[in-house]
Protein backbone atom coordinates (compact mmCIF):
# COMPACT_ATOMS: atom_id res chain seq x y z
CA UNK A 1 0.00 0.00 0.00
CA UNK A 2 1.54 3.51 -1.31
CA UNK A 3 0.62 6.60 0.57
CA UNK A 4 -2.14 8.39 -1.68
CA UNK A 5 -0.32 11.89 -0.88
CA UNK A 6 3.25 10.18 -2.16
CA UNK A 7 1.69 9.09 -5.19
CA UNK A 8 -0.23 12.72 -5.66
CA UNK A 9 2.99 14.38 -5.61
CA UNK A 10 4.69 12.37 -7.95
CA UNK A 11 1.88 12.66 -10.49
CA UNK A 12 1.83 16.52 -10.06
CA UNK A 13 5.61 16.62 -10.94
CA UNK A 14 4.50 15.84 -14.61
CA UNK A 15 3.68 19.04 -16.88
CA UNK A 16 0.02 17.72 -18.31
CA UNK A 17 -2.89 16.94 -16.11
CA UNK A 18 -4.06 13.65 -17.99
CA UNK A 19 -6.11 10.96 -15.54
CA UNK A 20 -6.03 7.65 -17.31
CA UNK A 21 -5.89 4.35 -15.33
CA UNK A 22 -2.69 3.07 -18.14
CA UNK A 23 -0.90 6.47 -17.24
CA UNK A 24 -1.70 5.87 -13.44
CA UNK A 25 -0.24 2.70 -13.40
CA UNK A 26 2.89 4.05 -15.33
CA UNK A 27 3.36 6.66 -12.53
CA UNK A 28 3.19 4.05 -9.78
CA UNK A 29 6.07 1.76 -11.60
CA UNK A 30 7.99 4.78 -11.94
CA UNK A 31 7.16 5.49 -8.22
CA UNK A 32 8.48 2.11 -7.31
CA UNK A 33 11.72 2.28 -8.91
CA UNK A 34 12.69 5.87 -8.24
CA UNK A 35 11.42 6.18 -4.28
CA UNK A 36 12.76 3.67 -2.02
CA UNK A 37 9.23 2.95 -0.18
CA UNK A 38 9.32 1.53 3.33
CA UNK A 39 6.75 -1.49 3.54
CA UNK A 40 3.63 -0.59 5.78
CA UNK A 41 4.12 -1.24 9.62
CA UNK A 42 1.46 -2.22 11.64
CA UNK A 43 0.68 -0.47 14.67
CA UNK A 44 0.48 -2.18 17.79
CA UNK A 45 -2.44 -1.97 19.71
CA UNK A 46 -0.22 -0.35 22.85
CA UNK A 47 0.59 2.95 19.95
CA UNK A 48 -3.49 3.04 18.78
CA UNK A 49 -4.29 3.23 22.39
CA UNK A 50 -1.96 5.89 22.84
CA UNK A 51 -2.87 7.54 20.26
CA UNK A 52 -6.71 7.78 20.82
CA UNK A 53 -5.61 8.92 25.07
CA UNK A 54 -3.64 11.67 23.53
CA UNK A 55 -6.59 12.80 20.98
CA UNK A 56 -8.99 12.58 24.25
CA UNK A 57 -6.81 14.46 26.32
CA UNK A 58 -6.33 17.27 23.91
CA UNK A 59 -10.73 17.53 23.84
CA UNK A 60 -10.33 17.69 27.18
CA UNK A 61 -8.13 20.35 27.83
CA UNK A 62 -10.04 22.29 24.81
CA UNK A 63 -13.08 21.49 26.99
CA UNK A 64 -11.32 22.75 29.98
CA UNK A 65 -9.88 25.80 28.57
CA UNK A 66 -13.35 26.53 27.10
CA UNK A 67 -14.87 26.53 30.16
CA UNK A 68 -12.76 28.45 32.12
CA UNK A 69 -13.07 31.26 29.70
CA UNK A 70 -16.61 31.24 29.93
CA UNK A 71 -16.31 31.26 34.26
CA UNK A 72 -14.28 34.06 33.66
CA UNK A 73 -16.02 36.38 31.16
CA UNK A 74 -19.75 35.47 33.87
CA UNK A 75 -17.62 36.55 36.34
CA UNK A 76 -16.45 39.23 35.32
CA UNK A 77 -19.90 40.67 34.50
CA UNK A 78 -21.46 39.76 37.90
CA UNK A 79 -18.67 40.21 40.38
CA UNK A 80 -15.54 42.26 38.72
CA UNK A 81 -13.76 42.75 42.17
CA UNK A 82 -13.60 39.19 42.57
CA UNK A 83 -10.54 38.39 40.20
CA UNK A 84 -7.75 40.07 42.41
CA UNK A 85 -8.71 38.48 45.34
CA UNK A 86 -7.37 34.69 45.23
CA UNK A 87 -4.08 33.84 43.31
CA UNK A 88 -5.53 30.62 41.62
CA UNK A 89 -9.17 31.66 40.70
CA UNK A 90 -9.68 28.03 40.10
CA UNK A 91 -8.75 26.40 43.50
CA UNK A 92 -10.90 25.25 45.81
CA UNK A 93 -11.02 27.85 48.36
CA UNK A 94 -11.54 30.67 45.66
CA UNK A 95 -14.72 28.15 44.03
CA UNK A 96 -16.39 27.38 47.68
CA UNK A 97 -16.04 31.03 48.60
CA UNK A 98 -17.85 32.10 45.68
CA UNK A 99 -20.18 29.38 45.75
CA UNK A 100 -21.14 30.88 49.75
CA UNK A 101 -20.81 34.45 48.42
CA UNK A 102 -22.04 34.64 44.50
CA UNK A 103 -22.18 38.34 44.45
CA UNK A 104 -20.62 41.49 45.68
CA UNK A 105 -23.55 42.35 47.81
CA UNK A 106 -23.17 38.88 49.46
CA UNK A 107 -20.18 39.85 50.65
CA UNK A 108 -20.74 43.11 52.09
CA UNK A 109 -23.80 41.30 54.20
CA UNK A 110 -21.43 39.25 55.36
CA UNK A 111 -19.07 41.02 57.04
CA UNK A 112 -15.17 40.99 57.47
CA UNK A 113 -15.00 38.89 60.31
CA UNK A 114 -17.44 36.24 58.83
CA UNK A 115 -15.74 36.03 55.94
CA UNK A 116 -12.22 35.79 57.57
CA UNK A 117 -13.96 32.68 59.36
CA UNK A 118 -14.87 30.94 56.39
CA UNK A 119 -12.31 31.30 54.53
CA UNK A 120 -9.68 30.09 57.27
CA UNK A 121 -12.20 26.73 57.79
CA UNK A 122 -11.76 26.29 54.32
CA UNK A 123 -8.48 26.35 54.02
CA UNK A 124 -6.44 24.70 57.69
CA UNK A 125 -3.39 23.75 56.51
CA UNK A 126 -2.23 27.31 55.63
CA UNK A 127 -4.05 28.97 58.66
CA UNK A 128 -2.66 27.46 61.40
CA UNK A 129 0.92 28.06 59.89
Amino acid sequence: VINPLITYRAKSSSLRKVKTDVIDAYHLCELYYKEELEPHKKRGAQLLNLRNLTRQHDHLTGISSQAKLHFLAILDQVFPEYRGVFGDLYSNVSLLTLLEFPSSEAVLQAGEDQLAKRIASLCTSRSKQ
